[in-house]
């Protein structure tokens, strides 16, 4: 075998080992990761925060009843987390990078960008703000506690 040959051989096993570990490292966390778990209501802009991401679709039923809560989080937690909202039907890569297996799913990422906690379904917005404080995110309780319309019927 002459180093031609070599070389190419070692360049497929290369190419297919990269390709192994990427398909194992896919559920990992997407850009935009910090530094603290913990975060005070009045968090500088420039500091990092804990993100809430609902992976959905716009025309799947508990996704809508979803909507008016994130539209809600994202208004009144701005300071505290950050919501976002991505359409795994119009984004189908996103569903696979997130590793979701249904819709809705809600991820909770502390500011440092791990992934703290998973949910598939449809989420109330008591339950979310129950599942921050759990996971030790201090929310203002006066502006996050105010009615979500037609967040639930």
């Amino acid at each position: 075998m002459n180093v031609r040959n070599m070389a190419i051989i070692g360049a497929v096993v290369v190419a297919a080992a990269a390709i192994v570990l990427l398909k194992q490292g896919k559920r990992a966390e997407p850009a935009g990761a910090a530094v603290k778990t913990s975060v005070a209501a009045s968090a500088p802009q420039n500091q990092a925060l804990p993100r809430l991401v609902d992976l959905g679709a716009g025309k799947c039923i508990p996704c809508k009843m979803m909507k008016p809560i994130l539209d809600d989080l994202k208004a009144t937690c701005a300071e505290t987390f950050k919501t976002e909202f991505i359409d795994v039907w119009e984004n189908p890569e996103a569903g696979k990078q997130y590793g979701v297996n249904m819709i809705p799913t809600q991820i909770f990422y502390g500011a440092d960008g791990k992934e703290l906690f998973r949910h598939e379904g449809f989420y109330s917005k008591d339950d979310i703000l129950g599942k921050w404080k759990e996971l030790g995110v201090e929310v203002d309780e006066k502006n996050a506690q105010r009615p979500t319309p037609n967040a639930q019927r």
